[in-house]
């Protein structure tokens, strides 16, 4: 038998100790001092060395300083776990973290690089002189509590979570606390901002406003614009007119995914895709801009952003290369995870278009991939969420989709809140399901359509989309963006 640490309790106030089996543990991360993303990665790293595995990630937090306010903002979020530490060596290791990372015994509630707190230890209470748990003082803290509400789901997944929710100092449950401190009203706001990170020193408050995200293809085949921009003269000069027109993202794909496309190699991928990333990236148009790549390879995604790309958008979510997410795990980088059944040759299968209900299975569907990258090492504070519009979907379910991204988040809420905050992508621009509905064959005639299909979505809850025509888009995500600051005001 292996024998791993917990305690039992002996009285309210004293804990003992004891072998027993492994715990669900909630752990919460702070900093305010040098690279602070860097240091959080760190201190998972350290964790997981540590014999402390994470299962899932909060959401990423720009906080203001609480108590000692003058000093810089913190980055704060939490990470569900399982250890076979018992609580006070857990407590050591954490300590040891934070020592070997380089803080000191200096002000309470000071600066410090790193900041790690056990917030739950099982199904368990503990008063003791080193520890108590639940953490004291997560009842009065927003930092602490959003990014622990994000760990669970809106329904009890287990009886550890339902012990967690009967330790809140409320009457009802976690829920309740969260609620009393303002809950998800308080999120936006200048002391609690939720974030992205795009690289160490650039956070992005992807809720403030949507983002159009301009399309680039540089392949001969692709549905909408092939063989147009395979040059780079031809490439930056339709890339100069994108960001003219309103576009924050430039999203490059020299692999195209239209139905039943052939699939090139990895290689030849890189032959279209490099010389015109790097012409791009020097324009000095690019400056506060930022540049996807569309691949579902991990070696194009590697070599990608070893060039200076800031997202990977990957249409498969890593189901055809099997190293994509370990590799993205140590890119960190934004990860585009989409909804797709099969690979673009298969996805229009008679097989792959059968849903019983599209926007709960896309939900559940996705939020398996998704766990698995999580498990993998990418947090769900570097994830994007895309239902995949045209991808292994027939007209109706276009469409559902569409009226129905507030379902989507909704199912996701119930497995972990975390990713039913993530920023959602969207690209039905010039689809072929657009075409069938509007009678338009040929699919540059489809812009009207996709303004009404962006218009849907952003109102649905979409925070990125993915465009051709930007600027016809980007006047109407900036209408959808005044809409619903004022359907926030009157609300």
């Amino acid at each position: 038998m292996v024998l791993s640490s917990c305690f039992r309790h002996l009285s309210s106030d004293t804990v003992m100790e004891v072998h027993s089996q492994e715990q669900e543990v909630i752990i919460a991360l702070g900093s305010n001092v040098g690279d602070r993303l860097n240091n959080f990665n760190k201190a998972l790293d350290l964790m997981k060395k540590s014999g402390i595995r994470i299962t899932r990630h909060g959401c990423l937090y720009e906080t203001a300083p609480a108590y000692v306010t003058d000093q810089p903002q913190f980055l704060n979020s939490a990470v569900r776990a399982i250890t076979t530490l018992g609580p006070h060596e857990l407590l050591h290791r954490l300590k040891k973290i934070e020592s070997d990372m380089g803080r000191t015994n200096g002000i309470r509630y000071g600066p410090r690089p790193i900041d790690l707190d056990i917030l739950f230890y099982g199904k368990l209470r503990i008063n003791s002189d080193t520890l108590i748990v639940p953490h004291e003082r997560i009842w009065e803290r927003p930092f602490v509590m959003a990014p622990l509400m994000d760990l669970i789901g809106s329904t009890v997944d287990n009886d550890v979570v339902a012990s967690w929710h009967s330790l809140s100092i409320h009457s009802g449950n976690l829920f309740e606390s969260w609620n009393k401190l303002g809950g998800e009203s308080l999120i936006g706001k200048e002391g609690l901002k939720r974030v992205l990170p795009i690289r160490n020193d650039l956070l992005w408050d992807w809720s403030e406003r949507t983002s159009v995200m301009g399309v680039l293809n540089l392949t001969p085949d692709s549905f909408s614009d092939g063989g147009k921009f395979q040059s780079v003269e031809a490439a930056v000069s339709q890339v100069r007119l994108m960001i003219s027109e309103g576009a924050d993202i430039i999203d490059l794909g020299a692999q195209s995914t239209r139905p039943r496309a052939d699939r090139i190699s990895p290689r030849e991928e890189l032959e279209r895709l490099i010389p015109i990333l790097e012409a791009v990236l020097e324009m000095p148009e690019m400056e506060g801009k930022l540049v996807s790549v569309d691949t579902f390879y991990s070696e194009v995604a590697s070599e990608a952003v070893s060039k200076g790309a800031h997202i990977i958008n990957d249409v498969s979510a890593g189901k055809l290369d099997d190293n994509m997410i370990p590799v993205v795990a140590d890119l960190n980088v934004p990860y585009v995870a989409m909804h797709m059944r099969g690979d673009p040759s298969t996805m229009q299968n008679r097989e792959n278009l059968q849903y019983n209900n599209v926007c709960k299975q896309i939900a559940s569907e996705l939020f398996t991939r998704v766990n698995d990258a999580e498990l993998s090492g990418i947090p769900a504070w570097r994830i994007i969420m895309d239902p995949g519009i045209g991808f292994s979907k027939n007209t109706e379910h276009n469409v559902d989709i569409l009226v129905g991204l507030p379902a989507i988040r909704e199912e996701l809420a119930r497995k972990t809140l975390s990713l039913s905050h993530a920023p959602l992508l969207i690209g039905p621009s010039r689809k072929r399901f657009l075409g069938d509905i509007c009678a338009r064959p040929i699919a540059p005639e489809r812009d009207a359509a996709t303004v009404a299909a962006v218009t849907a979505g952003v109102l649905g809850g979409a925070n990125i989309v993915r465009v051709h025509n930007v600027r016809d888009n980007s006047d109407a995500v900036k209408f959808c963006d005044v809409m619903l600051k004022r359907r926030s005001s009157v609300a």
